[in-house]
């Protein structure tokens, strides 16, 4: 049972090469990328609805009879669009803006700044 556990992973990770790896940094980097295609995807999805829901609103109570752009002007079809819409600038946030509030420079000051106080405190009793 062993063996086959074992191939079964070889041949997984033949497969999935560039998902498992020791470098810390390629890692960091493939989940950045795969958050960032998965907001793409999400912002493809977004575009690719609410354009048929727009669409079909023209048509919703003429059916046949032609094109109805007055239904361009009713709340309900824009609705899911702005709805979405907060969901989507909340994704599109937590991928590209953790890095402008909570980047690595940041978190190597803020670590520098408690070890310094740390370091002064230890000091101040002795």
């Amino acid at each position: 049972m062993g063996r086959f556990r074992r191939e079964m992973y070889e041949e997984y990770a033949k497969q999935h090469s560039g998902e498992y790896t020791n470098d810390e940094n390629y890692n960091a980097a493939y989940r950045k990328v795969k958050k960032i295609k998965g907001f793409y995807s999400h912002l493809k999805v977004y575009f690719i609805v609410n354009m048929i829901i727009i669409v079909s609103s023209l048509s919703r109570n003429h059916l046949g009879s032609g094109i109805d752009f007055s239904s361009l002007y009713e709340w309900h079809t824009y609705s899911t669009a702005f709805f979405w819409g907060i969901g989507l600038v909340a994704h599109g946030l937590s991928v590209f803006a953790s890095e402008w509030f909570f980047n690595s420079d940041w978190e190597q000051r803020k670590i520098q700044k408690y070890m310094d106080r740390d370091a002064s405190n230890k000091n101040k009793w002795e």
